[in-house]
């Protein structure tokens, strides 16, 4: 019975911590974190070329890419994460010759 008892009781405190957690405001340096993760792990953008900031939600990406189908995906990617209220585009392509 006791048992029974403290593992209800542990069940409470974890739903009340995932509550308390899903409530809490998300830090623009978490954000930016993500939007790095994001860009980094997908093959078609390759991030590592690419800067992502922001400043209340809103992201700003800069760096090159080369081609304009990269930038709008690195857009989209950004867009997923969440906490991103916009995001502005900055990305630059390489002029190639």
């Amino acid at each position: 019975m006791i048992s029974k008892i403290c593992a209800l009781l542990t069940l409470i405190c974890l739903a009340a911590t995932v509550c308390l957690a899903a409530n809490k405001p998300i830090t623009d340096d978490a954000i930016v974190d993500q939007v790095r993760i994001k860009l980094s792990a997908d093959a078609e953008v390759k991030g590592g070329a690419l800067q992502a900031e922001s400043k209340q939600g809103v992201v700003t990406l800069t760096g090159t890419v080369e081609t304009a189908r990269q930038k709008d995906k690195a857009t989209r990617l950004a867009k997923k994460v969440k906490g991103v209220k916009q995001v502005i585009n900055n990305i630059e392509i390489k002029k190639h010759g």
